[in-house]
């Protein structure tokens, strides 16, 4: 059993996985291109040193000066603005070789990308930018590209090559900019901040360039245009939002600075740091291993008891009929279950009870000696001498204002009689304990940003001449959700059809979109090699599209929840409309520890490492052997991602909460608890936690190590029963009363806002008849010709009641 024990621990150990913004800058770029694309890298090359050969006579670009360099740059824009449009792409294809570095110049990976680093920021500040833009903007609306697309029965890759070179260029400039390092120079610095704010800024067209991207993403999925290559779109879209709002480190900052604008008292923690130093804690076990474990102990419990019994007759200080049990982690801790039988036997009788859950925070090592018998001679010592207490929750409790008047109003009328509405200051007439009560619940009062703005959104609805209007800063994420507003159930459904078309448990359907118009060659594979390699480049492409998706919609909910309440609420609202609760549970149920640890990835193709070594004769054998991670990062960050959209989508609404219940999601959820990631783990439990009270007291009996996990890992709501559900027959799932009333809050605001006829209802009136019929009206062209006629149709021949009009109605 001891072996058992060690084998199951050893076979899925803690995954060192940091989560962060993006993964590392090499990994970032070698994900941009597709294995098919490799051919290209050799063409941007060979069409760079044919122009740049009758330039420089002779010389490489890694010895010219800096302005030598700025004037060939300067020539090659020039170029970018011929009418032939095959010319045009070879000079795309020559910055694009710029901006990958110069590779053949170059001997090693870092070599390619410190030159590919000094090559961009030359590129931008010789205005690369705004002429790749013009470019893409004519692309998007070649409706001659677009219609021939619709036609083809089949697309690939040449039917998206200028769209393809143009977005790769814009990319490495968004991804090398965004990206800081110690030896940057001051002059990058400052072109880096002109950058951000340009791309948040609408300079183009009057809207930020993200929306460019979203029109995209709409128009590949409504079919219009089936070629546009959607990977480097959606990473082109992830990246200058995460690069014109900022990061999880950024937003942290930005809610630190946001609460004393507020003058609310700073948060109790650094949920950044909690999370990085929180600890996984044991898989649970599949319903396999449960059953064999089963039997194994009824098979084996009557001889091991036999034999131990018979090995301590005589001076043994253990009555002979006391079997001695296994301890689990809730016992290591000495915490009692109150659902667990008191009769030894009858718990290990009780095949629910087997069931593991998350196990408490013990080594593996630890628990082993714990269950171990202890030799004879000596008594045995209690098991709390040998375990580490936990030091402490990693989160402070928290309260809710709205906790403490439910707590008050519930002892008023128990020990008084009446209630007081709202205060939470009066106590009189409550006992003493009631008092040290409410003293603690105040101690741990966490007021949150979300409602301030919404205290204050209602007082500027109910007084809207007294307040004034309000002063709304144009910060990047303002902008773009002024932007986004018009079309943003289009945008959310767009990336939810491509999320799902990405997903591995989606079946192939022929009315599915297809989004691999940009993995797919001219010529299909004919050897089972070249099947293979096309195989893995398919898998990674639909990963790296998840990977986008996940961590786009992420940041949005983030950054317009931090921004204002509503516009986090309009976002989710449309997202759980357009059903992705239900389509993130079906990706979470397949094999996720197999997705966690697919290797869809060819080593020696990845850049930069393809363009700087001699390429191996590739075989099957070197294609199935990968990396040596225990895991892939950008499928753990994915699942991650996803996650967390799920609670920022179901947090504190019940009646989503109850679709996570109606979804069947608690085994989904509990499955994914086998990943030992302290961070997917805690996600993991916060779902589980919130939809505990309605999955019965027979799941919590036998869950309740994963129920000693939740109390552990995830932050306490001192009022909030949890585990027990009092409040279940109170509380009717009526989600279209909750959603209607939520979409009235959210219009509100929205007309209040950014109603370009706002106030309608207080716009001052012109009661003089002088002055109205005074009024110059702008009257249509055809008016004249028909006024009369009208007069005739609608006056003259009409009979008019005089007396009727005198007449009170």
């Amino acid at each position: 059993m001891q072996a058992e024990d060690m084998e199951s621990s050893m076979e899925s150990p803690n995954l060192e996985f940091e989560y962060g913004d993006t993964d590392t800058l090499t990994a970032e770029l070698s994900e941009l291109y597709s294995y098919t694309e490799e051919p290209e890298f050799a063409l941007n090359r060979d069409y760079f040193e044919e122009d740049f050969r009758s330039h420089a006579r002779g010389r490489r670009w890694i010895e010219l000066t800096l302005e030598e360099q700025r004037t060939y740059v300067m020539r090659l824009l020039d170029a970018l603005e011929v009418t032939d449009r095959d010319k045009r792409l070879k000079v795309a294809r020559a910055i694009l070789y710029l901006a990958q570095g110069v590779f053949d110049e170059c001997d090693t990976e870092v070599d390619v990308l410190h030159w590919s680093r000094h090559n961009v920021f030359l590129l931008y500040d010789m205005g690369i930018f705004t002429a790749l833009l013009e470019l893409l903007s004519m692309e998007i609306d070649n409706n001659q590209a677009c219609s021939s697309a619709v036609r083809k029965p089949a697309i690939s890759l040449a039917d998206s090559t200028e769209l393809r070179v143009l977005l790769t260029i814009m990319y490495l400039l968004v991804e090398t900019i965004r990206v800081q390092t110690e030896d940057d120079r001051p002059e990058w610095r400052a072109e880096r901040e002109a950058f951000k704010n340009e791309l948040g800024s609408p300079l183009y067209n009057g809207e930020p360039f993200a929306l460019l991207l979203f029109t995209m993403v709409t128009k590949f999925c409504s079919m219009n245009a089936p070629h546009f290559p959607m990977k480097k779109v959606l990473l082109l879209l992830w990246k200058t939002i995460l690069f014109t709002l900022g990061g999880f480190e950024e937003l942290q900052e930005m809610k630190v600075r946001g609460r004393e604008r507020l003058n609310l008292p700073p948060l109790p923690e650094d949920s950044i740091k909690v999370v990085r130093a929180m600890r996984a804690a044991s898989p649970p076990a599949s319903a396999m291993e449960l059953i064999e474990q089963q039997q194994q102990q009824k098979r084996g419990r009557r001889s091991r008891r036999s034999a131990f019994v018979d090995s301590l007759e005589g001076d043994s200080p253990f009555p002979k009929k006391q079997p001695l049990v296994k301890q689990d982690s809730l016992d290591t801790y000495n915490e009692r279950d109150p659902f667990k039988n008191d009769d030894a036997r009858d718990e290990e009788e009780d095949p629910e009870d087997t069931d593991s859950g998350i196990e408490g925070e013990v080594d593996p090592l630890d628990r082993d000696v714990i269950i171990q018998p202890p030799p004879p001679p000596p008594p045995l010592r209690p098991p709390t001498e040998r375990v580490n207490f936990p030091k402490g929750l990693p989160w402070a409790p928290k309260v809710r204002e709205k906790d403490i008047e439910h707590f008050l109003e519930t002892s008023r009328n128990k020990f008084i009689g009446f209630t007081l509405g709202n205060d939470t200051d009066t106590l009189v007439g409550l006992p003493r304990p009631i008092h040290e009560s409410v003293k603690t619940l105040k101690q741990h009062k966490y007021v949150s940003i979300a409602e301030v703005q919404i205290k204050k959104e209602d007082d500027l609805q109910q007084c809207p001449m007294t307040l004034g209007e309000e002063v709304v800063e144009e910060t990047p994420t303002e902008m773009l959700y002024l932007g986004m507003l018009p079309n943003l159930s289009q945008y959310v459904i767009a990336l939810l059809k491509l999320l799902l078309a990405a997903a591995p448990t989606s079946k192939a359907k022929t009315d599915s979109i297809n989004i691999l118009a940009d993995v797919l060659p001219e010529e299909m594979p004919i050897t089972v090699l070249q099947s293979m390699k096309l195989g893995i480049d398919v898998n990674r492409h639909k990963e790296i599209i998840v990977k986008a998706i996940s961590a786009l919609l992420l940041l949005l909910l983030k950054h317009f929840k931090l921004n204002h309440i509503y516009q986090f609420e309009i976002v989710s609202q449309h997202l759980v409309f357009a059903n992705c609760i239900p389509l993130i549970l079906k990706f979470f149920n397949q094999n996720i520890m197999s997705y966690i640890s697919a290797k869809n990835s060819i080593f020696v193709l990845d850049f930069p490492h393809c363009v700087v070594h001699e390429m191996p004769e590739l075989t099957a054998d070197s294609l199935e052997a990968g990396d040596s991670n225990q895991f892939c990062w950008r499928n753990l960050f994915s699942c991650i991602n996803l996650l967390r959209i799920l609670n920022k989508l179901t947090k504190w609404k019940h009646s989503r909460t109850m679709m996570l219940v109606v979804f069947k999601s608690a085994p989904i959820l509990k499955r994914a608890l086998k990943v030992k990631q302290a961070m997917m783990q805690l996600y993991v439990l916060k779902l589980l936690k919130i939809q505990t009270k309605y999955l019965g007291r027979q799941w919590r009996k036998s869950n309740m190590k994963t129920m000693s996990a939740i109390y552990q890992k995830v932050r306490h709501r001192l009022n909030d029963d949890w585990a027990y559900g009092n409040d279940i027959d109170a509380r009717p799932w009526d989600f279209q009363a909750e959603e209607c009333a939520l979409r009235e809050s959210i219009e509100k605001f929205n007309s209040r806002r950014y109603d370009k006829n706002k106030n309608g209802d207080f716009a001052p009136v012109d009661n003089c008849l002088q002055s109205v019929l005074g009024q110059r009206v702008e009257l249509p062209e055809d008016f004249h010709y028909s006024y009369e006629m009208w007069l005739e149709r609608e006056v003259f021949s009409q009979p008019i009641q005089w007396e009727g009009l005198l007449q009170n109605p």
